[in-house]
């Protein structure tokens, strides 16, 4: 496809993230973030599209991914995400969650903060599955359905509910302030709220008929209420969280399972999936029309 370059690595690529720009910039953002899973040795990295430098190497041309700089990651990187500018959080495999600070003067990457054991099992780690970050807050959620609320200034655990679910919680995001939902293995959506000392959701939305397991999930940027989710069976699902308990739309998206949604943040009529099968697809929505009549995606894969 035109505009489209291929860099190949050492390393299995689990997650990458764009480096967030300042909301007063007009400029792209032209670096991104990778982490690894499944290597001896697994690393969080970070590349530049941005200005070129000469190389005489001749596989390289211009827009190739350049490395900045890595950091070795203690087990796989499940997740991430930005923080701010210069900081980025990982879930990992091992239950830990990191948050580390990337220096662009001296191009280094170092630990800021690590919470080991964030996700457990009573005689055994369990891996943290997802992280979401509204700063300077941090939420993490894990195989042992727990859900853990951090500050990025503070070593201690803010809040956690220890049996927010009984099936594995694979993703987290923020649907307001004090307002998070999750997605687990039996199909559920679960909206969450801070304020509240309870420990039970404030709203539960599932799927009807075979209770198929959510892997992601994606919130509109500017319409809070509208949900993205994809799940093992490669569907992609449009929520209403105002209105009812069941999906407003279900399209076939994947053949396989499907492991990120995401809208554009900027231009929210367009949305993006992949998977397991190997397919990037591009969705996309006349503007004005309900969120949930998207079209048929198309393949951003030659």
């Amino acid at each position: 496809m035109e505009g489209t370059n291929a860099k190949y690595v050492s390393q299995k690529i689990s997650k990458t993230r764009w480096r967030p720009v300042s909301s007063y910039s007009l400029q792209q953002p032209d670096v991104f973030a990778t982490g690894s899973w499944d290597n001896e040795e697994n690393k969080i990295s970070f590349w530049s599209i941005g200005d070129q430098v000469f190389s005489s190497m001749e596989d390289e041309f211009e827009g190739d991914p350049q490395l900045l700089c890595e950091c070795k990651h203690s087990g796989d990187v499940l997740d991430l995400d930005f923080l701010d500018q210069e900081r980025i959080v990982t879930a990992s495999s091992t239950g830990a969650v990191t948050m580390y600070r990337l220096h662009p003067n001296s191009q280094t990457i170092s630990v800021a903060q690590r919470w080991t054991r964030a996700h457990h099992y009573p005689c055994d780690d369990a891996p943290c599955t997802g992280v979401v970050c509204k700063s300077p807050e941090i939420v993490t959620v894990g195989e042992d359905g727990r859900i853990n609320l951090f500050r990025a200034d503070q070593e201690e655990v803010v809040r956690t509910i220890d049996n927010a679910d009984s099936s594995t919680i694979h993703a987290v995001t923020f649907l307001r302030t004090a307002e998070i939902l999750t997605v687990n293995s039996i199909g559920q959506i679960k909206i969450w709220d801070f304020r509240q000392q309870s420990n039970t959701p404030a709203q539960i939305l599932s799927q009807t008929g075979d209770r198929v397991p959510l892997h992601c999930l994606a919130r509109h940027p500017n319409q809070q209420h509208i949900v993205a989710t994809g799940g093992q069976d490669g569907m992609l699902c449009i929520w209403d969280a105002r209105q009812g308990k069941a999906p407003a739309s279900l399209m076939e998206a994947h053949t396989a399972e499907m492991w990120e949604v995401h809208f554009h943040p900027t231009n929210p009529d367009h949305l993006f999936t992949c998977s397991e099968d190997g397919s990037l697809l591009h969705w996309e929505t006349t503007s004005g029309s309900e969120v949930s009549s998207f079209l048929q995606g198309k393949s951003l894969l030659g």
